[in-house]
């Protein structure tokens, strides 16, 4: 090696240790062996959920034994789990999740759940599966589940309780936010396009337009709202935790059905949002929260749920945005070593510091990548990866961070870590083949949903 490329090869490997230009590593990245480097991953973790935590809702990695949300296990892990092994070709895995569904899954049983989470993890998950798989049973049981749920929309106002028992349809919560009473429209109506009930659709939808209508002047929205009488509880509009999906779900069910409403209120939103939310800083650009009704920032917390809507302005062709945004992400990652759930992005300091192996920052350089085909969100994405697998890898999975400064490990590894994490991570270096953005659309736990307009 000649001194001049060893030079060159010195200054390569300084950047590509540092969190800086990401560009100047992204040439050195090999995609198939990144997309097999989460191939493993995935097959360790589930490894360690079949030994330790079969047939429960999901794995605590560190003590190594399994735990339920609530009374009676709902298999979340093997239904967020299921459509990511089909898209990496893991017959094996799919084939066993795909039996601890079909052989545990009961949803007659009197216990109080989330419906958000519910719905995301296992309607969404279910529909996935029906619709990568083929098998008419997935269908019936994301079916059998959705009419448990609608009880919780029977409210005057036609916006969703947060919590509703699936035997008896016993309520609580009228305290609601906009991403759990939105949250519900594209699991709702691919229900309706697959069953030919209308009645999944008009509810979800009416939920929907009832938060849009309840928008501000100056067309935001609020955090907590009283879904018996309609009014805001809480003024504060954010991008983040309560309102997330909700604008989500807004330009995706315009995709997954063509609905001209819902991209209108999108678009709506989306320019109120850049008006009055996008904040540039010189470590790059983050969304501030501001009240709903005047625009004036409230507090610049900003965090790891936030970093969705990078990749959502991408989707949306709001690419000029949606890299600005990046770069601010891909600091709150390099900056604390691993990124924590809050930061206040104006002083630089963490608020909440763990780390539950969120996918949003990698869910963002997937479809920048996807999008623009920029290396950088290769190398950004390869740092994320390395991350998680050098510092969160245990002897029976991947747990969370419960302080990213000191890098201390928590004793949790949820399902969204196989349905969102392990695939977006995987999608952003695989073909592009094994999932067509043109033919799908996720949900916000990341599983795809067949567009048919």
């Amino acid at each position: 090696m000649t001194t001049n490329r060893i030079i060159v090869f010195a200054i390569s490997i300084i950047f590509l240790g540092g969190c800086g230009n990401s560009k100047q590593s992204s040439t050195q990245i090999n995609k198939d062996e990144q997309a097999k480097k989460v191939v493993i991953a995935a097959q360790h973790a589930w490894r360690g959920y079949m030994q330790y935590a079969k047939g429960f809702d999901a794995l605590k990695p560190i003590s190594k034994q399994g735990e339920n949300w609530y009374s009676s296990s709902l298999q979340m892990t093997p239904i967020d789990a299921f459509d990511t092994f089909t898209l990496m070709g893991l017959k094996t895995e799919a084939g066993e999740a795909k039996e601890l569904i079909f052989s545990n899954l009961n949803f007659n049983i009197d216990m109080e759940v989330q419906l958000f989470e519910i719905n995301i993890r296992l309607l969404g998950g279910l529909l996935s599966a029906y619709e990568l798989d083929g098998d008419k049973r997935f269908l019936i049981l994301a079916e059998d589940l959705c009419k448990r749920l609608l009880p919780a929309f029977k409210t005057k106002t036609g916006m969703p309780y947060r919590y509703v028992n699936l035997k008896t349809g016993a309520l609580r919560d009228s305290l609601n936010n906009p991403a759990e009473i939105g949250t519900c429209l594209l699991e709702f109506c691919r229900l309706t396009q697959l069953t030919g009930d209308s009645t999944y659709h008009k509810t979800a939808m009416k939920a929907v337009m009832e938060i849009y209508k309840r928008r501000s002047s100056i067309d935001l929205v609020g955090t907590i709202i009283n879904v018996t009488n309609g009014e805001w509880v809480k003024p504060e509009c954010q991008i983040g935790a309560r309102l997330d999906s909700y604008f989500e779900y807004l330009y995706k069910n315009w995709l997954l059905t063509g609905d001209k409403t819902c991209f209108e209120a999108w678009e709506t939103h989306r320019k109120a949002i850049e008006k009055f939310m996008i904040t540039d800083t010189p470590n790059g650009t983050f969304l501030t929260r501001v009240d709903m009704n005047t625009g004036k920032e409230t507090r610049s917390y900003y965090g790891a749920l936030d970093a969705f809507y990078a990749g959502l302005l991408a989707l949306s062709g709001d690419v000029t945005n949606a890299q600005r945004i990046q770069k601010g992400n891909y600091y709150m990652w390099t900056r604390f070593n691993i990124e924590p759930e809050v930061f206040d992005f104006k002083k630089d300091s963490i608020l909440y510091p763990s780390y539950p192996l969120r996918p949003e920052n990698i869910e963002s350089c997937f479809y920048l990548y996807r999008k623009t085909h920029d290396e950088q969100y290769l190398a950004m994405g390869k740092r994320m990866i390395d991350d998680i697998i050098d510092k969160c890898k245990t002897e029976a999975g991947f747990a969370a961070v419960k302080n990213v400064t000191t890098l201390e490990l928590d004793d949790s590894m949820e399902s969204f870590f196989f349905a969102e994490t392990l695939k977006y991570a995987y999608l952003l270096f695989a073909l592009e083949s094994k999932l067509d953005l043109s033919k799908f659309v996720f949900n916000t736990e990341s599983h795809p949903l067949r567009i048919s307009r």
